[in-house]
């Protein structure tokens, strides 16, 4: 972890401007093909939801504003981004989740599996490790959404990208699942999603 220099950074004068707003936040929801992972998760009996939740934190740490996160009007850049993902209990409440982040699947599935574990057996709300260096994402399987908008909290200047994953229905022989993506306009711009998106539709075609 790093401090951003601001003053010679070629975005200071968007940071000082959006940083202003009471919701810098702008989100973009698009489709994105899971053809090839869902058939493999089907075939070796893999979680799907792990996979491409595997595939995307590898997608957001490739992005470098991605890993920024504003505090005390200073921007840190993070070495490494997890995910704060919901999972759901049979009551069908949930709990949020800290899973860290690793490029070895397997790992980031133990890790997965520890959590959902943790929050199968209580009924807190929050994880035990809170922090922002990770994203913020939930799965709503039972819709396939074109738009989407998360909440914010309060009047606290948030900077962390909330992620939201959606039903996938088939398009012309293809899977097509929704993901909607909101970020801080101080740091982030269209730009930095589009690498993002383009990064995380190759992780999902690389099986």
């Amino acid at each position: 972890m790093k401090e951003l220099d601001i003053e010679n950074w070629n975005r200071k004068e968007h940071f000082n401007f959006f940083k202003q707003f009471t919701d810098a936040y702008f989100a973009v929801t698009v489709e994105v093909e899971v053809t090839k992972i869902h058939a493999y998760a089907k075939q070796y009996e893999v979680s799907f939801f792990v996979m491409y939740l595997h595939a995307c934190m590898k997608a957001i740490n490739s992005v470098e504003n991605l890993r920024y996160r504003i505090r005390d009007n200073k921007v840190i850049v993070h070495d490494v981004i997890h995910a704060s993902a919901t999972i759901l209990r049979a009551d069908k409440t949930f709990g949020f989740s800290f899973i860290h982040f690793h490029e070895d699947f397997k790992v980031f599935n133990i890790n997965f599996e520890a959590e959902k574990e943790r929050i199968l057996n209580t009924t807190n709300l929050f994880p035990v490790q809170a922090t922002d260096d990770c994203i913020y994402c939930s799965t709503m399987p039972w819709l396939n959404f074109s738009g989407h908008k998360e909440p914010l909290f309060g009047t606290v200047k948030e900077s962390v990208p909330k992620l939201a994953f959606g039903k996938f229905i088939e398009k012309e022989n293809k899977l097509m699942m929704p993901i909607s993506i909101a970020v801080n306009h101080a740091l982030v711009d269209g730009y930095h999603v589009g690498l993002f998106v383009d990064a995380f539709q190759d992780f999902l075609n690389d099986f």
